[in-house]
């Protein structure tokens, strides 16, 4: 937990405000999802024994859309001529208001729960007894377990300021959400919003930060609105100043995306999501954050002196890197068991608990990697090409880093020291994330190899990102940051791809074939698919459908195969041609990657139709045919449009260590850059050098182009 989180600790009562962008679509229609989920959330929270209070807008636009249609509805062609005028916002507010509660209504009793509605006005709290009589009736539902909503009434109010637009209507829930959430002493308040948080400027603005705690004597000048929400009054502007007189006067706020399903259950889990308000916070300053931005530029800048270093030099980090990693093992062990112990008391899958535990072997086998690496021929400044563009003027071609690498990966610490060793040989920078579940194993792995960093290169060559919500700000930072790498379940290459302007080097799925041919040798056949499947389920390069040609599911050969998955405890889901034959359930699709002791089976005519198959359901990642016929051997491997194509051999030797390229960032199936397995080479990219002798273009005029290639030399 954020040290600046630990508040959430001591929580118990909790007021929700919920704006109109997030209650409703863009079309101005109800968000039924987000509501659901905002309901279920505010359910689980009751259930748990927190008390819950809902502030809601939207019943201002909810009734403007229901009187809309209503006014289309009774109109006549000729009144659809006419300018149509504005409709009266206290009219769509009580319209609305009945709406909004019924469907709340609605929600809370499918789940269980009941909730109550209290309509209020600001004026209202100028009286102390309606104020003790608020707490009063508040107290009381609360302690019935019913979840009161609040709503200001904007049907009846009077307020003509500071909140006013041209229907003369005015409102702002997120300040009575601050008025009410001290009125009835609660531990916290959580505003939610359409962004993820308050940032420095709009948050449309690339510029912009997320500021994950607000500093009053920091932030205060600091900050640039953009505009406000697209429905509501007052925007990001109202919730921070509701934010901020709601914290200083004693209650912690949290702005955060409504957005997100699972937001307010995580900022009660201490999670490092929104913004922060609290009352003490100028005293965490001593705290320092690091921001994303620094982070990079700082990997950046020590990419460029590790760049300038001789061949020899960087030779020598890593084997101090090995050495460091060998001496450390006790440690890395105790802070390893720590993780799984946790991993292990929290109900993981076993095959996330086996990636994440760092055995004696496991350490040892990082360390001979980073060693092999490091004897490895120098792969920066390597002349790929010379070439003589004319007399004495001389085009090089060389290899060089492509600068600052994001790695984000789950699971699995070994990664952690493949991919630093990789970023130190390549020359370049390098930001790490991974799974908060190996949090000890990656912290120690970190420093141990970061002290074996030399001065003249600086520790933060290799930075180590601990939150999951700096990831937001850091994929923003294509001005910086040069590839993302992201390495881990198919939701997360995903979502990563879908959030970053930086290319993204990857895969999003998994699915290997391996086509057992009629002119197969059934035995090799057999250990191919039992290893390429049982070896290690979980892995991206495991199988996950077997193709079959239709010869062998008459002659023995299928219920062969099938048997062998089976002795290793194989679940089998069928095609539509094998699940009737194997008395198998049919899978629901063929595009699955199951990673666990799991897999689909198929029959198919020919080696043909096992490659339009792999083209029409694969994911371009590695596929294997099992035949003795040269012939129908090469075809596949020609014709199979994947990352990695085998003949004979498990598709899990699809391994950057087992490649021979001494370890691996990850595999990619982009056909852009790397491809397959990404080691060293996969980390480079080029750029040209020309050595002239005062030799100028002049329109072409006064030089001869000879476009000679030349000998390469070192």
């Amino acid at each position: 937990m954020d040290p600046t989180r630990a508040f959430v600790k001591g929580v118990k009562r909790v007021v929700v405000k919920v704006g109109t962008a997030v209650v409703t679509r863009s079309d101005g229609r109800l968000a039924l999802g987000r509501l659901g989920a905002l309901c279920e959330q505010l359910k689980e929270l009751n259930s748990r024994g927190y008390e819950v209070i809902l502030v809601t807008s939207g019943a201002v636009g909810l009734g403007k859309q229901r009187l809309r249609y209503r006014k289309l509805a009774n109109s006549s062609f000729s009144d659809l001529q006419k300018p149509q005028d504005e409709l009266d916002g206290k009219a769509c507010a009580a319209v609305g208001q009945s709406s909004l509660m019924a469907l709340y209504d609605i929600m809370f009793s499918q789940l269980d729960v009941t909730s109550s509605q209290l309509l209020v006005n600001d004026g209202f709290f100028r009286d102390a007894g309606f104020r003790k009589q608020l707490t009063d009736t508040v107290n009381s539902l609360l302690d019935l377990r019913v979840i009161p909503i609040f709503n200001e009434n904007d049907a009846v109010s009077t307020r003509k300021a500071p909140y006013e637009d041209s229907s003369g209507i005015f409102w702002d829930n997120d300040s009575l959400a601050g008025l009410l959430a001290l009125e009835l002493k609660a531990d916290l308040l959580v505003l939610l919003s359409d962004v993820e948080g308050l940032y420095s400027g709009p948050p449309s603005d690339p510029k912009s930060k997320l500021i994950h705690t607000y500093v009053k004597e920091i932030h205060q000048s600091e900050i640039t609105f953009g505009d406000k929400s697209r429905l509501g009054r007052g925007g990001m502007t109202a919730k921070v100043n509701a934010a901020v007189c709601a914290a200083y006067s004693g209650t912690p706020v949290i702005i955060t995306s409504g957005y997100t399903n699972d937001n307010i259950m995580r900022v009660l889990q201490g999670d490092r999501i929104g913004t922060v308000f609290h009352k003490d916070a100028h005293l965490w300053t001593s705290i320092k954050e690091v921001s994303a931005h620094e982070m990079a530029v700082a990997a950046r800048d020590s990419s460029r002196r590790l760049q300038v270093l001789s061949s020899e030099e960087r030779r020598k980090i890593l084997m101090d890197v090995a050495d460091a990693l060998e001496k450390g093992e006790s440690l890395i062990r105790i802070e390893n068991g720590a993780d799984v112990a946790d991993a292990e008391e929290a109900g993981y899958e076993r095959s996330l608990i086996s990636r994440l535990t760092l055995r004696p072997e496991k350490i040892t086998s990082l360390v001979k990697s980073v060693r092999t690496l490091a004897d490895m021929e120098e792969p920066i400044g390597h002349i790929i090409k010379r070439t003589e563009l004319a007399d004495k003027l001389i085009l090089e071609k060389i290899s060089c880093p492509l600068g600052v690498l994001l790695v984000i990966f789950e699971s699995r610490p070994d990664a952690l020291v493949q991919i630093a060793a990789l970023a130190i040989r390549s020359g370049n920078g390098l930001l790490l994330k991974g799974g908060k579940e190996a949090k000890r194993s990656n912290a120690i792995l970190h420093k141990i190899i970061t002290s074996a960093l030399p001065d003249t290169v600086g520790d933060r060559l290799i930075g180590l990102v601990t939150s999951r919500e700096a990831i937001p700000d850091l994929l923003k930072l294509d001005d910086v940051i040069d590839l993302v790498v992201p390495r881990g379940s198919n939701k997360l290459v995903s979502q990563i791809k879908d959030s970053t302007k930086i290319p993204v080097l990857g895969h999003a799925d998994g699915i290997c074939h391996v086509y057992v041919d009629k002119a197969a040798n059934i035995d090799v056949a057999r250990q191919i698919v039992r290893d390429a499947k049982t070896d290690y389920p979980a892995a991206c390069n495991a199988m996950e459908t077997l193709l079959v040609h239709k010869a062998l599911s008459e002659n023995g050969g299928l219920d062969e195969l099938v048997a062998e998955l089976q002795r290793e405890g194989v679940q089998l889901y069928g095609g539509p041609r094998s699940s009737p034959l194997l008395n198998i359930t049919e899978t629901k699709s063929f595009h699955l990657e199951y990673g666990s002791l799991a897999c689909t089976v198929e029959i198919v005519d020919d080696v043909f139709a096992a490659i339009d198959h792999i083209h029409q359901h694969g994911s371009s990642h590695t596929d294997c045919i099992v035949t003795e016929d040269t012939e129908v051997a090469e075809t596949f491997l020609r014709q199979v449009d994947s990352a990695a194509v085998f003949h004979n051999a498990s598709t899990r030797f699809c391994d950057g260590a087992r490649f021979g390229l001494g370890a691996e960032v990850g595999i990619s199936t982009s056909r852009i850059h790397a491809r397959g397995p990404v080691g060293v080479e996969g980390l480079l990219t080029n750029r040209w050098v020309l050595r002239g002798n005062g030799q100028v273009v002049d329109g072409d005029r006064s030089i001869t182009y000879t476009h000679k290639e030349l000998p390469v030399e070192a």
